[in-house]
């Protein structure tokens, strides 16, 4: 027996959070028309089982542990989700924590040459933290560093 569509939008929903534009992309095939899609998704929001702000919240709470927010931006953005809910959801983030981490995980020490240099700087910049971020990434991990080679 055909699901309906509606009852497609709630499994998806069960199982994770999705913006509207990925569950319009999800339903879309299974939908009669454009019209009752529509209304399927509107009344999903309107009852609260779907919702842009929440999945703002949870997907830049996840993806901000191993990429900056310019990454987790443009993604948000890619999944249809409104600019005001975005800086909303990004707001207070600093992406110095998660790219030091994610350098530490990575390298763990400082480039020995411009070549391993540019590598670490291109580690960091694809996913998504500032340039900013990255000099004090490299700068903190100097400071961390003892003065004597021998230790």
């Amino acid at each position: 027996m055909e699901k309906s569509l509606k009852a497609r939008a709630v499994d998806l929903l069960s199982r994770r959070e999705y913006s509207r534009r990925e569950l319009e992309r999800r339903l879309a095939p299974h939908a009669e028309s454009a019209e009752a899609l529509a209304a399927v998704l509107d009344e999903l929001a309107e009852r609260n089982w779907q919702s842009d702000a929440r999945f703002a919240e949870q997907f830049a709470e996840a993806r901000a542990r191993k990429y900056g927010t310019r990454r987790v931006r443009l993604e948000m953005r890619e999944r249809g989700v409104d600019a005001g809910l975005i800086d909303e959801a990004l707001s207070g983030h600093d992406d110095f924590p998660a790219a030091l981490a994610q350098w530490q995980k990575k390298f763990g020490q400082l480039p020995q040459s411009p070549e391993e240099k540019a590598r670490q700087i291109r580690f960091l910049a694809t996913r998504g933290f500032g340039m900013d971020v990255i000099r004090r990434i490299l700068r903190h991990a100097a400071d961390d560093l003892p003065d004597d080679p021998s230790l």
